[in-house]
């Protein structure tokens, strides 16, 4: 299994590693674009084999060791701040990548705007007065345009993520001990969206609810870092209620991290309702802008 790079006619540039898939993007004179994108393409093929390097240590529950590989230690420092429930490097594993690839593509180099999207999970770049526009996915397991976030650089976030149930098998590529259909999260990087991400989805949730199906996540993949622990497979009928009940759980977590300064915002969907957490979404406005 060898890294795949491509160069797509839309100007996008293709890099994918095994489960590792990114679209990444670059704006500015061609030769820095060109430039932009070498740098990047370099780095990748090493990206994978760092990672199962420290597998081991990248799955076990924090807090642990710290690792020792670059992204590997963003991805530890992520979700260290919430080693007081069960969580594991993974949880921020895309956006770690995300954050790592846009270093490698935007050093050194004079870009407008640049972001790498690993899976939709997004790291970005915006040179002073830039905008980007980033498309809000509200239901993992039917993905479609939701709306938009304005993206600008005067705002500090640079990362942004999405999680929610949507598990492998049903639309996803990762397990959720929620219910939430989408929880999108803004922060100051990939790695720590990515973290957050994951912790506010697994709040959203009615515990012991009759219409939530849960299954251990060995039985559904052998190699989950989540073991045994009960993730959830389908949801049934819920109430109004019961849905405005499983949202106020999660936006009581999004808002404590925004309280901490953990996170910049974040929307939580279930349902077709939604909760907005210190952001102002935009009026829905595809773009062919958005990653």
């Amino acid at each position: 299994m060898t890294a795949q790079i491509a160069l797509l006619p839309d100007g996008r540039l293709h890099l994918q590693h095994g489960p590792i898939d990114c679209l990444c993007r670059a704006w500015g004179a061609p030769g820095e674009v060109r430039a932009a994108y070498a740098q990047v393409a370099a780095v990748f093929g090493d990206v994978l084999p760092s990672l199962c390097r420290e597998l081991e240590r990248l799955r076990a529950p924090l807090p642990s060791v710290p690792p020792e590989g670059v992204i590997a230690r963003a991805m530890h420092a992520a979700c260290a701040p919430y080693a007081d429930r069960f969580i594991t490097p993974m949880a921020a594993v895309a956006g770690a990548v995300a954050d790592y690839l846009l270093g490698a593509l935007s050093a050194e180099r004079d870009l407008a705007r640049a972001y790498v999207n690993d899976g939709g999970d997004i790291a970005f770049h915006l040179a002073p007065g830039q905008r980007l526009r980033c498309g809000l996915i509200a239901d993992l397991a039917a993905p479609s345009l939701g709306g938009v976030f304005l993206l600008d650089a005067a705002h500090p976030a640079r990362g942004i993520a999405t999680s929610g149930r949507a598990c492998k098998g049903k639309g996803g590529r990762s397990f959720s001990f929620g219910i939430a259909d989408a929880v999108t999260v803004l922060a100051r990087t990939g790695a720590e969206a990515d973290a957050a991400a994951t912790v506010i989805a697994n709040a959203v949730d009615l515990p012991g609810h009759p219409a939530i199906h849960r299954s251990p996540a060995s039985a559904i993949d052998p190699d989950s870092d989540l073991g045994e622990r009960a993730v959830t497979w389908d949801v049934g009928p819920l109430t109004a209620e019961e849905i405005d009940s499983a949202l106020d759980a999660g936006a009581r977590v999004a808002d404590a991290l925004i309280a901490a300064r953990r996170i910049d915002g974040a929307v939580l969907t279930l349902r077709g309702a939604v909760r907005v957490c210190g952001l102002t979404v935009p009026a829905i406005e595809p773009s062919e802008e958005a990653p």
